[in-house]
């Protein structure tokens, strides 16, 4: 019965392999199986204890088997066991690497130093010691001409091109992760295919409140320049989100839309500025102006309401004009 693995390299091996084929098979996200899952956790600990147990059997087993021997087979038993194993490999390995004297060879190593009986042997610096050093010595000449001959990348340079790269990569993850977005990130889409959508659901969804064309019967006119809740794309997208006014405006359309689909009606409701529908309803709210967007000249004026307006022009200023004259 002679077993060729120690059980000190056979119960690791087993159990490492169950391990790993659990964590695989059991989909627990960014957490190892056995934290996210107690369960996993406790199958583990059966797991351990049984090829514990099974290894005592086997001693059992053996032990059992070996007092039913005669004497002749008792001795030959004992002979293969005594035998050099194929592990036998690693302890002269270890050995060789250790780089020390049996200690019946440590007579010719030692030194005529004696220090109230305690002598000095001459052992040779351990191997494994030796080549880390050779190896640094290597290292340090082909750091040497990667960064100082052939000026290599230093860490600044080595940092910004890792950010560019992770800022592609998080530019690609959003542009297909669609609905990871909310009312702080989103952006105004152009695309013909994201307004075609965002009318879409406009027409089938808002369309009964607002008017196909915007310009309001029940819900105010989006149209205009003026807003209750504010306008832009970020206003916009959160009143869609979370719903108008308490008791009087539109209902949260989050648990019905997407925040992809959001951003999308959001952004075509943006476009509808400046359409002038016929028959569109008086403006409610108050004056928006996009603090984002370009402006050439800058006016402001007063309307009826005594309020001060703020006009977006591109006409010159004949003042600008004449003091650069």
């Amino acid at each position: 019965m002679r077993q060729s693995t120690p059980w000190w390299i056979r119960i690791p091996v087993l159990f490492f392999l169950i391990f790993g084929l659990m964590e695989y098979f059991i989909d627990s996200g960014d957490q190892p199986a056995f934290i996210a899952q107690p369960a996993a956790a406790l199958f583990l600990v059966v797991v351990l204890v049984l090829l514990i147990a099974v290894e005592l059997m086997m001693r059992g087993i053996e032990n059992v088997l070996y007092r039913t021997l005669d004497p002749a087979a008792r001795k030959r038993y004992l002979e293969m066991k005594a035998r050099p194993r194929r592990w036998e490999w690693g302890m002269r390995v270890y050995r060789n690497l250790l780089g020390s004297r049996p200690i019946e060879e440590e007579g010719e190593i030692i030194l005529d130093h004696n220090y109230d009986g305690i002598r000095e042997l001459d052992n040779r610096l351990p191997p494994w010691w030796v080549y880390s050093f050779y190896i640094t010595i290597i290292f340090s000449v082909i750091y040497m001409f990667r960064y100082h001959v052939f000026s290599g990348d230093d860490q600044q340079t080595e940092f910004e091109k890792e950010m560019v790269a992770a800022r592609e990569a998080v530019a690609e993850y959003k542009r297909t992760a669609v609905d990871l977005v909310d009312a702080s990130t989103v952006e105004l889409l152009t695309e013909p295919a994201d307004l075609a959508a965002g009318e879409a659901i406009f027409t089938g969804n808002c369309a009964v409140c607002h008017k196909v064309d915007g310009g309001g019967s029940i819900g105010p006119n989006l149209t205009d320049d003026y807003w209750i809740l504010g306008g832009g794309i970020r206003n916009i997208f959160n009143t869609i989100s979370e719903g108008g006014r308490d008791g009087k405006g539109m209902v949260a359309w989050k648990t019905n839309l997407k925040p992809g689909e959001i951003a999308q009606v959001a952004s075509y409701i943006v476009g509808l500025h400046g359409t002038n529908p016929p028959d569109a309803k008086a403006p409610e709210g108050e004056l928006y102006v996009d603090p984002d967007a370009p402006v050439d000249r800058v006016e402001v004026e007063t309307d009826s309401t005594g309020a001060e307006v703020i006009i977006e022009t591109d006409t010159p200023n004949p003042l600008e004009s004449e003091s650069d004259q």
